[in-house]
């Protein structure tokens, strides 16, 4: 019997077999847990499908959380299959290309730096709304995905450094709010990972060469692995942990700058 056995949860955030929120998904299903997976556009429907089969998971849901009437529809929908919920996963982040290429200043806009914030971070915010009734007495559990560049100058990752400062910052407030009611929020911060989302990235190939020769494992992570440090977040073995920002990047954020080895 898996740690999650009787759990229901709800994954977003999975576009192709390389999303992390793809790795979390098969690791809670490992574990016993009840799978829903939402997909952002009808684009990605046949994927996710597809991936949804892999499961067993028989809800697939459309969900584009840039809008408020989209997020209700995603949980009306998910009320006819389901009376409860246990895990809400939130693994999505966005910026435009375009912010993410050259100096930060060069590159930042009003727009960009709004819709930066409004996807990554803000629609949290709102999926814990639409979670909490559904979590009612179920002791649930809220995660989401933050990145080291949330508090260190990471180059060509610019808007959403900021964008992931205010998803952790997120994280504590609403872990605040909603421990009395038996929730936890926490986040992971994972080291990168080849995804579609990281291809919009400038030069992420050396990124991800410095990341191994600096990281004490000298290796990148797997989705696999933050699959299964995900699913212990949300299970009762981690019921005394909320509000925290977990790594998962092989040790890369202990190490200082400029040190040769």
């Amino acid at each position: 019997m898996g740690f999650l056995e009787g759990k229901r949860a709800l994954i977003t955030g999975v576009a192709s077999n390389r999303s992390i929120a793809w790795g979390c998904a098969r690791a809670m299903k490992e574990q016993g847990a009840e799978i829903a997976l939402t997909y952002q556009n009808d684009k990605l429907r046949e994927r996710v499908e597809k991936l949804a089969g892999e499961l067993g998971a028989d809800i697939i849901i459309h969900l584009d959380v840039a809008s408020d009437d989209m997020i209700d529809n995603a949980f009306t929908e998910l009320k006819t299959h389901w009376d409860s919920l246990d895990i809400g996963l939130h693994s999505i982040a966005f910026a435009p290309k375009e912010e993410l290429a050259g100096l930060y200043l060069d590159s930042v806009t009003r727009e960009g730096f709004k819709t930066a914030h409004e996807i990554s971070s803000y629609s949290f915010s709102a999926l814990a709304n639409a979670c909490r009734p559904m979590m009612k007495g179920r002791h649930g559990a809220l995660l989401t995905m933050s990145y080291l560049g949330a508090e260190r100058v990471v180059p060509h990752y610019n808007v959403m450094g900021l964008a992931k400062a205010s998803l952790e910052a997120n994280v504590r407030f609403m872990a605040d709010q909603l421990g009395p009611q038996g929730i936890r929020v926490n986040a992971i911060s994972a080291g990168p990972v080849r995804t579609l989302a990281s291809a919009g990235i400038s030069n992420f190939k050396k990124l991800l060469d410095a990341f191994e020769e600096a990281a004490p494992l000298r290796r990148c992570i797997t989705i696999e692995e933050i699959g299964n440090a995900a699913a212990f977040l949300c299970s009762d073995l981690a019921s005394g942990i909320t509000g925290e920002i977990t790594y998962v990047d092989g040790g890369h954020n202990i190490m200082g700058g400029g040190c040769p080895r």
